[in-house]
């Protein structure tokens, strides 16, 4: 078999290591599930072309020389799942239906979103086991296993995954020593294929040239695989240069930008919150911290230890608020998916970051470092780590989210302090000018106030005017803040007119 000789006529040591590794995974899956029982997901790129050739070498080791004549694969009856999708590459199709051909794939080419057309499929064939070209590092790898059952609110499946611990590197020198076609989109620059609209060419691979088309080095000649995905076009936050989201506290475009209103989301990570475990004393304290910097805490939320929770609260945040804090979740254990939640929020993938790791060394010792330490990987391409001398680790900083360590009170006034001085000057953090505010207090009732603090609202859309109780029997607090105290003012006279004389008194 070609795959099988070229890699035994190898020189690379690492390459037969990682390929003899993949193909006992191969080999156990078809020993516990029949070929009718087993499927493989192909999407034409270059981790899937990898699998699919180590599915035909394993098979043929599988079945047999026997089976076969002169030791080429004659049949390769494992059912192949294609999603197609109209945003996908046109080389990407053409490559993948070239390659169904060239090695007779039996399709099953699914247009519809990917968990109904899967459920739809696995009820109509007898399918228990799929293998994917995942590997560590993928957004969608972190807590998988080379078998790992379907997630909860998924058809059940196994899914196996031969090339888990696959490297960049590892990938091309496979490719390349076994000689076999990939999609052209690699030979142009492109080192992660995702779908035409966030995708180009990776930038690290340009070519300097007097003509004004801006050319490529092939893929495999990434010298750096940990910025595979630095050609996935990311969302650009507020702070990148993008208009400002909302609250702006009535202020025009001719005003500073220390006048504009920033906002921020605060998220916290934590079954343990969830269960009434235990209180959650730093989102209160975040929000207070925002507060004194005359930042708008726009929103809170605690989610579960669950990747996806935090995903899809980070990028539902991201996009809406100026920065968003976390904290909760950051650790080696099994529940610690904070940082997983934040590389698939960007539709990245963990990486070994070798800097992180140095800091990691120093502060734990050698046997907690590797290439699996979970702790070391960070959100690829996206993260920037913030160092101070008062810290023993970096904060992590990734475009315009923070995730915060600190587990208690003490340790966030710490990183706080750290954080407005690292970036409280340059734009992300800033100080803008400060809120004029004034409370007053009434012993009038809900009832009576509700309707003419509503229209009061309305008449100065451009203060907080707000109402709370410290108790059910005491005095009702109802407090203004603004960036113009002469609008506080007219806002407060407004108000005592719409009452009769005394109804107010101001609050210290």
């Amino acid at each position: 078999m070609e795959i099988d000789k070229a890699i035994r006529e190898s020189d690379d040591r690492r390459l037969k290591t990682k390929y003899n590794n993949a193909i006992n995974v191969i080999k156990r899956a078809l020993a516990l599930y029949s070929t009718e029982e087993a499927a493989f997901s192909f999407n034409g790129g270059k981790d899937s072309t990898v699998l699919l050739h180590l599915l035909r070498a394993g098979y043929f080791l599988h079945r047999g020389e026997q089976s076969c004549s002169n030791g080429v694969l004659t049949d390769f009856p494992i059912r192949t799942i294609y999603f197609e999708s109209t945003s996908v590459f046109p080389e990407i199709n053409s490559f993948t239906y070239d390659t169904a051909k060239t090695y007779g794939l039996q399709m099953d080419i699914i247009r519809s979103d990917f968990k109904s057309g899967l459920e739809a499929l696995l009820k109509a064939k007898p399918i228990r086991a799929i293998f994917l070209g995942v590997r560590i590092g993928d957004p969608t790898a972190v807590g998988q296993e080379q078998f790992s059952p379907s997630s909860p609110g998924w058809p059940p499946f196994m899914r196996v995954n031969p090339i888990l611990d696959w490297s960049y590197r590892d990938v091309w020198a496979f490719l390349l020593t076994c000689k076999v076609q990939y999609c052209s989109l690699y030979d142009q620059g492109y080192t992660s294929i995702g779908s035409i609209y966030d995708t180009v060419p990776n930038s690290l691979l340009s070519i300097s040239n007097t003509s004004n088309k801006e050319k490529f080095k092939p893929a495999y000649l990434l010298s750096d695989g940990r910025l595979e995905r630095a050609g996935r076009v990311k969302k650009i936050s507020p702070l990148d240069g993008t208009p400002f989201p909302a609250v702006n506290n009535g202020l025009d475009s001719e005003h500073s930008h220390r006048n504009r209103m920033f906002t921020a989301s605060v998220i916290g990570v934590g079954d343990e919150i969830l269960f009434g475990t235990v209180e959650d004393q730093l989102g209160l304290s975040l929000c207070r911290k925002l507060h004194s910097i005359v930042w708008l805490t726009s929103q809170t939320a605690v989610v579960r230890n669950d990747i996806d929770s935090v995903a899809e609260e980070v990028e539902r945040c991201k996009s809406t608020s100026d920065m968003v804090f976390l904290y909760g979740g950051v650790g080696p254990l099994h529940s610690d998916v904070t940082l997983a939640g934040v590389a698939k929020a960007f539709g990245v993938r963990l990486a070994p970051d070798e800097e992180f790791e140095e800091f990691l060394r120093h502060l734990i010792g050698d046997h907690c470092i590797g290439d699996r330490n979970e702790m070391a990987q960070l959100p690829e391409g996206i993260t920037e780590l913030l160092h101070h001398e008062k810290l023993t680790l970096p904060m992590i900083k990734c475009q315009n989210v923070i995730v915060l360590s600190a587990t208690n009170a003490a340790e966030l006034d710490k990183e706080w302090n750290c954080l407005i001085e690292l970036i409280g000057s340059d734009g992300c953090l800033v100080t803008t000018e400060p809120y004029s505010s004034k409370c007053l207090t009434t012993n009038l009732t809900d009832v009576e106030t509700a309707q003419r603090l509503s229209k009061l609202c309305l008449e100065f859309p451009d203060l907080y005017i707000g109402c709370f109780r410290k108790s059910r029997q005491g005095p009702l607090v109802i407090s203004f803040e603004g960036k113009d105290p002469a609008r506080i003012e007219s806002a407060v006279e407004a108000l005592c007119k719409k009452f009769h004389p005394g109804a107010f008194s101001e609050a210290n």
